[in-house]
């Protein structure tokens, strides 16, 4: 069983596959406390109902669709998290997670496409960031950067320097707080340092407002 905040199916709003119809999974529970959080109702782990895993590779299935992400809260802090990626995989899907790169992503099977959080000053859980993951990273994954201000990018520049991140993948996403930060502003840092980065903005925001869920 994975305690379940809520599916749908919509756009993807962010990295590489923004725009492709996507069926979403999101996973209730968080371990961390960002201060910039965007899906604060997926947070408590007693936020949605328990769902088996039948139901939930039904529910990809029925939406004939072949990409899924799974998202959250934090999909690595429910232990049968990688058992769903694997009945998905069996099915031909193209599985996306997306944690908060805190815990290992090397229980996740290695088709999975990863998009790993890197936890910047500005949310607070700086200290959490387990970069020993990159180790388990590829080509096809991707690491994401959530910026809020200049302060971030200075040291999301400096975590791909220092990792070479990249040698690991060339899905590296900067992606700005809706409100926090000027976009034109970040582009601007971006191509002045020639860094190898994405900029990673939010579709589904952008298309629908700021708070609104299921989309």
């Amino acid at each position: 069983m994975l305690r379940v905040a809520e599916i749908f199916t919509s756009i993807q709003g962010e990295s590489t596959y923004a725009g492709l119809p996507c069926h979403f999974i999101r996973l209730a529970g968080c371990n961390l406390k960002c201060s910039y959080c965007d899906t604060p109702y997926a947070q408590s782990f007693s936020a949605g109902s328990d769902t088996n895993i039948d139901f939930l590779v039904k529910s990809a299935e029925d939406s004939a669709l072949k990409l899924v992400e799974i998202t959250g809260g934090e999909p690595l802090a429910q232990s049968e998290t990688p058992l769903l990626c694997s009945e998905l995989l069996k099915r031909n899907f193209t599985v996306l997670v997306e944690t908060n790169g805190s815990k290992p992503v090397s229980v996740l099977p290695n088709e999975v496409v990863k998009i790993m959080d890197c936890k910047t000053p500005s949310s607070g859980m700086v200290d959490t960031n387990d970069f020993n993951n990159f180790k388990f990273l590829d080509s096809k994954d991707e690491i994401k950067f959530v910026l809020a201000d200049y302060n971030d990018y200075l040291w999301a520049s400096s975590i791909i320097s220092t990792y070479k991140l990249a040698e690991i993948t060339q899905s590296l996403l900067l992606s700005p707080v809706w409100g926090r930060i000027d976009t034109a502003q970040l582009v601007s840092w971006i191509l002045r340092d020639h860094l190898p980065a994405r900029l990673n903005l939010q579709f589904h925001k952008i298309i629908w407002g700021p708070d609104k869920s299921g989309v």
